[in-house]
């Protein structure tokens, strides 16, 4: 079985993320390609997509978004994820229960002894009078059944998990400040979240966290488009991305599909066939990558793109930048003005590709003629 070192599996990696030739695809596709993007930071998105197509507009995306064709809502890993409506429609139900498990991972003390399904009725009862709300409204209006768990927990298990909703524009414009506020998923697209076959074949949104692979046609569907755009990648990295656990069925039911691989490490890499996977000595332009970029986040196993000692910067709110395809600095932006903090020696060559590269970013960020920059000494 072929093996591919850590520098084979970094260039696949920014080929399938479009890192590594900026794309000629509508922002939609691009979106959807990618399974979404991380988006808890509501201005992360377009930088992301900045740094991964040719001649992006932030107002291609804002559009997206007030004409319902792109969403942000709670998904994978239970993050607020801006995703294709239609994936939202179709992936929501499979992330019904380890949306629930993960709220109770962290409020299990406060929810002791509510019933969830009592929760979720009195939830939907007050969203159906069609006013948006906040996670605190929402929680408040119903607080007096549930005085005990107070509205953060409340709040939390009703818009992260019990009841499919999505955060309304303005959250998430460009350059626009404003609260999140939800509406029932359902309400805003004007169609149903897609329910799953149990195992008797008939449906319903009632999912079990484990399936049979062969009933188990959405998370077939999530591990084809894990695969496009993160593969090679072993069974342990799609988890890390979705958070699912009950996945191994449902790529054992697809894997006479797939091509196998192996890292230095000696686990398995599965892939789709035919996807890119250049050569490790395909060069790999400066990339600024955003908070929480899915590109790092997006595997168990993340040491294909930054080195263990820095993995901590990717779960901490760090913004990233990388050189010759790995994490190698952090940025910031403040007044127009983008600084770099590099964690390594940069070279002359590759201090003058960071300047380039975060001069562009700055005047996109900006809309100024005036390019700033600074890099910092740090290493």
């Amino acid at each position: 079985m072929t093996v591919l070192d850590t520098r084979a599996l970094n260039r696949a990696t920014l080929a399938r993320q479009l890192l590594l030739d900026r794309a000629d695809l509508p922002v939609l596709d691009a979106v959807t390609h990618l399974g979404g993007l991380q988006a808890q930071e509501p201005q992360a998105p377009f930088t992301g997509l900045w740094s991964r197509l040719r001649a992006f507009e932030p107002a291609s995306l804002d559009e997206l978004l007030t004409t319902r064709k792109v969403v942000r809502t709670h998904l994978m890993r239970r993050t607020v994820h801006l995703v294709a409506a239609d994936d939202a429609l179709a992936w929501r139900a499979r992330h019904d229960a380890m949306l629930r498990q993960r709220v109770l991972g962290t409020y299990r003390r406060e929810l002791a002894g509510v019933d969830l399904d009592h929760l979720a009725a009195a939830g939907r009862e007050v969203l159906a009078e069609g006013e948006p709300r906040t996670m605190g409204e929402l929680a408040r209006a119903i607080a007096d059944r549930w005085p005990e768990p107070g509205p953060r927990a409340l709040g939390e298990m009703l818009i992260a998990a019990l009841i499919p909703a999505v955060q309304l524009p303005p959250r998430g414009l460009w350059r626009t400040k404003a609260g999140a506020r939800y509406v029932p998923m359902a309400d805003w697209l004007g169609r149903e979240v897609e329910p799953l076959p149990s195992d008797d074949g008939s449906t319903g949104n009632a999912y079990p966290a484990r399936k049979s692979g062969d009933a188990d046609s959405a998370g077939k569907a999530l591990a084809r488009r894990y695969l496009a755009a993160y593969g090679p990648a072993a069974t342990a990295d799609l988890r890390g991305w979705s958070g699912l656990a009950g996945l191994p069925g449902a790529v054992a039911a697809i894997r006479d599909e797939l091509v196998s691989f192996r890292d230095e490490r000696g686990r398995e890499l599965l892939d789709l066939p035919g996807s890119p996977r250049p050569g490790p000595d395909t060069p790999a332009p400066v990339r600024f990558l955003p908070a929480f970029d899915n590109a790092v986040l997006g595997y168990a196993d993340r040491g294909r793109i930054i080195d263990d000692a820095h993995r901590g910067l990717s779960v901490a709110g760090e913004r990233l930048v990388l050189v010759d395809g790995r994490v190698s600095a952090t940025w910031t932006d403040e007044a127009g003005t983008v600084t770099v903090h590099p964690l390594r020696r940069l070279s002359r060559a590759d201090r003058a590709a960071v300047t380039e590269e975060g001069q562009r970013l700055s005047a996109f960020l900006s809309d100024s003629a005036e390019e700033k920059l600074l890099v910092t000494d740090d290493c």
